[in-house]
């Protein structure tokens, strides 16, 4: 009998997350053999496409539903602080890919794109205000400027002014050093640099159809779409990091921790703007709040995207309602995801979210015009021969057990390993691709305990000069890092200023 393939660990998708684990851990043991399996023909296919998904290097600077108000009035900045940090953790591991030389340009997917908060109103203007004032205290966001003066904003978002009642409240804020990221174009140069090292292949139009546990590892049955040829590969660690597809791959694999996970698919679609006459009028991320009773998942936001060196403005999102996983999968995904051990949290989600529900069908049911007058809220002279609908990708949130409500939906990442450390899986959404690099690090110290604080530790020492935690309460590192970050990623010259930090 012919003896299985065997590599010490097959990664189960071709977007960001695997990309990203894929080369870390090929930089921790260079003679590590790995194999990257993926369902369509190219990487980057799926969430982490550009036109997929909101791509802001989301670093807490403009979202607004990451500094949750108190019914007192007092603003609540942590997950905005810890979102920051884990985005100069993702910077640094860019920055020291770029510093190697082989890796290629960084100006292929990052690019500087101020980043600004928009809110109408009294009780807007109240909370971005004591947002402001909270936030700007932080080293993190010294940099962050405030105004109510729409002569300001004009300069700021000349879009977005002309149009506007002269008696309409509006107050914003900006941080001129935000970012854009093309998570597409980042994955796919990640993907090249890794199997420019030997022992690392990238499988396309593969699927995983079978997940069974073997001595000290996993035997991983996978299919060629185009032959239907199968073979089995041994691995000693499996990451799922297939997005909508890991939690039925989660699932198929049966490890105990596995039990008592849903899935809620949402969909979202973008206006998307590419006449450049109104596209060079824009040059910002503006993110607003979310209607009352809509998930934070849907805060409306017109962004500067930068895809292929070309600018074009995105609107949206609208969100959308599919039993599908994935933007390519089938309507039989979410039944089929139901389980003796899950059904229980999933009705009670079901019972408990009604008004979501009914908000994601009103949001499918809308019309083009209906939704350039949600467009008009922001950019008031919006004409609609700019602008085209365009689908965006899966997000499944996850649904897990509660003990007081039966089941809770969760819009958040969570990474899910068995006891053992041998298959890990990556369920959840946003902030996700912007903090891939914090979420991988968590997952190697999690099933890689010993390496990650012995062999491996120099490596990481070497890599990632500073983590979170010292990042979000040490100003002097901060500086230091943050500068250093953005003169490795071309996104500020070179000066004397990051001399001043060394």
């Amino acid at each position: 009998m012919a003896h299985n393939e065997a590599v010490d660990v097959v990664l189960v998708g071709a977007g960001i997350m695997s990309a990203t684990l894929a080369v870390l851990l090929k930089e921790l043991d260079p003679a590590i053999k790995l194999e990257v399996v993926e369902l369509m023909d190219s990487g980057a296919a799926e969430s982490s496409n550009p036109w997929n998904n909101a791509g802001t290097g989301h670093a807490g600077l403009c979202e607004l539903n990451y500094t949750p108000q108190s019914a007192d009035g007092k603003v609540d900045i942590k997950k905005a602080v810890h979102i920051n940090t884990q985005f100069e953790v993702s910077k640094q591991f860019w920055s020291y890919l770029t510093k190697k030389g082989t890796f290629g340009s960084c100006k292929s997917f990052i690019s500087p794109v101020p980043h600004l908060s928009f809110v109408q109103g009294d009780s807007g203007v109240s909370f971005l205000k004591e947002r402001f004032n909270v936030l700007s205290k932080h080293h993190a966001f010294t940099d962050m400027e405030y105004t109510e003066d729409k002569a300001k904003m004009a300069e700021w978002m000349p879009l977005m002014m002309p149009g506007r009642a002269a008696d309409e409240t509006l107050a914003a804020t900006r941080v001129l050093n935000g970012t854009d990221v093309n998570f597409g174009a980042l994955t796919n140069q990640l993907l090249k640099h890794l199997t420019s090292a030997p022992d690392a292949q990238v499988k396309y139009c593969k699927r995983v159809t079978g997940l069974k546990r073997n001595n000290g590892g996993w035997t991983v049955s996978i299919k060629d779409v185009n032959s239907g040829n199968t073979r089995e590969v041994d691995a000693k660690f499996v990451f799922l990091g297939a997005g909508g597809a890991a939690l039925p791959l989660l699932q198929a694999s049966g490890i105990e921790e596995s039990k008592g996970y849903g899935g809620f698919p949402i969909s979202g679609q973008w206006l998307r703007c590419d006449n450049p006459e109104v596209v060079k009028h824009h040059q910002a991320k503006v993110y607003s709040q979310a209607a009352v009773g809509s998930p934070p998942m849907s805060v409306p936001h017109l962004d500067t995207r930068v895809v292929d060196g070309k600018k074009s403005l995105l609107f949206g999102p609208y969100a959308g309602f599919t039993t599908k996983f994935l933007k390519h999968g089938s309507f039989m995904d979410l039944p089929m995801s139901v389980r003796a051990g899950n059904i229980g949290p999933m009705l009670a989600v079901a019972k408990n979210n009604m008004d979501l529900t009914k908000y994601l069908v009103s949001e499918v049911m809308q019309s083009m015009e209906q939704r350039l007058d949600s467009l008009r809220r922001f950019y008031p002279e919006a004409k609609a021969e700019d602008w085209r609908l365009e689908v965006a990708g899966q997000r499944v949130q996850i649904i897990k057990k509660d003990a007081k409500k039966g089941g809770v939906l969760q819009f958040g990442t969570e990474l899910v390993a068995s006891k053992d450390g041998s298959l890990a899986a990556l369920l959840g959404a946003s902030p996700g691709a912007s903090v891939t690099v914090s979420i991988m690090l968590e997952l190697i110290e999690k099933c890689f305990p010993g390496k990650a604080k012995g062999e491996w530790a120099g490596k990481l020492a070497e890599i990632f000069p500073a983590r979170e935690k010292v990042l979000e309460t040490d100003a002097a590192l901060y500086r230091k890092i943050n500068a250093q970050n953005n003169v490795a990623l071309e996104l500020v010259e070179a000066s004397n200023e990051t001399e001043s930090y060394a």
